[in-house]
């Protein structure tokens, strides 16, 4: 039994399901913003991060609703990381789900991580309501 703690991180996302997926789930787009590169041979993954490297498998997914991996050098049962899409029923509202899971001591890492998640979304929503910005005025 896994002496982790799961970690549910939520960012409201304004983009289709479809957009999303491709955003989450595609090695190149992955690279654009969760890593320095992504590099896939099958369902192996390998993340790239300055000059670190972590492998993944893909174990799970379903076409636009999530992508599920589990690290390589993790050894704890029933552990992943998620990318998964939520549709509000009502609103029709999308958010992108992150789920991890963490020790207990590495819990406040974790938040680090929401935070520079929340870094990153901001940054690319500003560049991507800029593009929208520049192709809506420049027809």
């Amino acid at each position: 039994m896994s002496s982790k703690v799961r970690i549910d991180l939520e960012f409201p996302i304004h983009a289709s399901p479809s957009f999303l997926y491709q955003y989450i789930s595609t090695p190149d787009s992955m690279g654009e913003w969760f890593a320095d590169n992504v590099n896939s041979r099958g369902k192996k993954y390998t993340f790239i991060w300055d000059d670190s490297e972590e492998v993944a498998e893909r174990i799970a997914q379903k076409n636009e609703v999530f992508i599920r991996f589990k690290w390589e050098e993790d050894e704890d049962e029933g552990t992943y990381f998620e990318l998964r899409i939520e549709v509000d029923d009502l609103t029709k509202d999308v958010s992108l789900l992150v789920i991890d899971f963490a020790e207990e001591d590495e819990v406040e890492e974790s938040k680090m991580f929401r935070r520079i998640i929340q870094l990153i979304y901001n940054r690319k929503a500003l560049i991507y309501q800029g593009f929208f910005y520049f192709c809506i005025f420049n027809k």
